[in-house]
């Protein structure tokens, strides 16, 4: 692009009153311009202006496409249309998951001269560990949070699709909050704790004297989650008889409670979530197949825990923070090792579990494989997909996970060696050694 190819002055004046954050590149990867709003939320206190957007948002040396993930410029100078991807960026409150929305602008000639990013964070899920919302960084789980940041500003109907404990109800709340519909309720139903005589009165409620002990008129879940999200989880476990009638709602928006006949419009966003397969049941007719149709406009699925394996050591963080709070547990490589050597057929609720166990068998500050229960212990192959470059390389699945896992804290951290290695449960002088061992200055 000839250097006096410039944007118009009156363009970057534009950019700088959107209230989200917006860079302007070239075709080179160079940052030209950045408003207000992505100075002040991604880059407070340092210069980016001439700087390449992979290095400041990455701290990569070379575009993102060559190190192994998706760059929207690369794809919106192929396509030269708008391009949306979902990527892990450095902000200064650590590694966050962005989504980013790249317009190609055009010069005189009609060639594509300069790239807009508009940027939103998806504050309902981290790369790094956290208390709240999702935690992860494997590629199923991006793959799944990519469609969750697709979906979520829209009201189409969601069904989530996974087995037990991977944690749909997380992935349900996440969605109701990264919608317009965050500020109204989130009402959760589970289907399979409901029996066929109740389900009908809890779900669009009741008026008195409907029937033996309605003693009251009262109000049903669809009414309490107006304006907001109805969860319907193990949605396969819905009775025949009831299907129809959700179907009815769905496309009518309408119902009545129990024992009235006054119509009744409901203003809710559906999600459902399922480990069964609705599909073959659809077709075996134990599940309506034109309920089924109307919830899954946006299927997503959650990945089981056997292949994010490379986040046991995240989830693991997590979870200590939130089944021991007030404590400063940690987890021994030894013991690390047997977690991520662990098929988890009950997912990351079963982790969340063994982990409540070890801490009320664990007196001290570390969790070692003596607090693990028995049946974890037995020797077992490595199983799950190994971090990229793993099996070409010959280096263990672990050894890779720890130096992943290693390298991600000491990125994100601000504070003194001694504070690091503790955080790290390490002595300094092992911390050190570790520095050195992975070439970091």
């Amino acid at each position: 692009m000839p250097s006096e190819n410039q944007p118009l002055p009156e363009l970057l004046s534009f950019l700088d009153t959107l209230p989200e954050p917006h860079i302007l590149c070239d075709r080179d990867y160079r940052i030209i311009a950045a408003n207000t709003a992505y100075r002040a939320g991604f880059a407070p206190g340092r210069g980016v202006i001439g700087r390449t957007c992979y290095e400041v948002s990455h701290r990569y040396s070379l575009p993102c496409d060559q190190a192994g993930e998706t760059c929207p410029l690369a794809r919106g100078l192929k396509s030269g249309q708008r391009e949306r991807v979902l990527h892990l960026h450095h902000t200064p409150r650590g590694e966050e998951y962005v989504n980013i929305e790249l317009s190609p602008l055009r010069d005189a000639s009609g060639e594509i001269a300069w790239y807009i990013e508009k940027m939103e964070p998806l504050n309902v899920a981290r790369g790094l560990s956290d208390r709240h919302g999702l935690v992860g960084r494997a590629p199923a789980f991006q793959h799944m949070l990519g469609l969750v940041a697709r979906a979520a500003p829209s009201n189409a109907s969601i069904l989530l699709q996974g087995e037990s404990g991977t944690g749909k109800e997380l992935v349900a709340n996440a969605i109701h909050e990264a919608s317009q519909r965050a500020g109204h309720p989130f009402v959760a139903v589970d289907c399979s704790g409901l029996p066929e005589t109740l389900f009908e009165s809890e779900l669009f409620g009741h008026e008195r004297g409907a029937f033996t002990g309605a003693t009251s008129r009262k109000a049903g879940l669809v009414e309490a989650a107006s304006g907001g999200t109805l969860f319907l989880d193990e949605v396969g476990d819905i009775p025949l008889g009831m299907q129809v009638k959700l179907l009815r709602l769905l496309e009518t928006g309408t119902y009545r409670r129990v024992g009235s006949t006054e119509l009744r419009r409901a203003d809710i966003r559906l999600v459902s979530a399922t480990h069964r397969p609705l599909r073959q049941m659809s077709a075996q007719g134990s599940f309506r197949q034109d309920l089924y149709y109307r919830i899954n406009t946006f299927p997503i699925t959650v990945p089981p825990l056997r292949e994010r394996v490379s986040d046991i050591p995240l989830l693991v963080e997590s979870l200590l923070g939130r089944v021991a709070p007030g404590r400063s547990l940690r987890v021994s490589a030894a013991a690390m090792r047997v977690l991520c050597a662990h098929p988890f057929p009950g997912n990351v609720r079963e982790l969340r579990n063994v982990l409540e166990r070890a801490s009320l068998m664990c007196d001290g500050d570390e969790i070692t494989p003596a607090h693990l229960a028995e049946d974890l212990c037995e020797p077992a192959a490595p199983h799950g997909v190994l971090a990229e470059g793993a099996a070409e390389s010959g280096i263990a699945p672990w050894e890779t996970m720890e130096r992943e896992h290693f390298l991600r804290v000491v990125q994100a951290h601000r504070g003194s060696r001694k504070a690091l290695a503790e955080q790290l449960g390490l002595s300094e002088r092992t911390l050190y050694r570790k520095l050195r061992q992975y070439r970091i200055g």
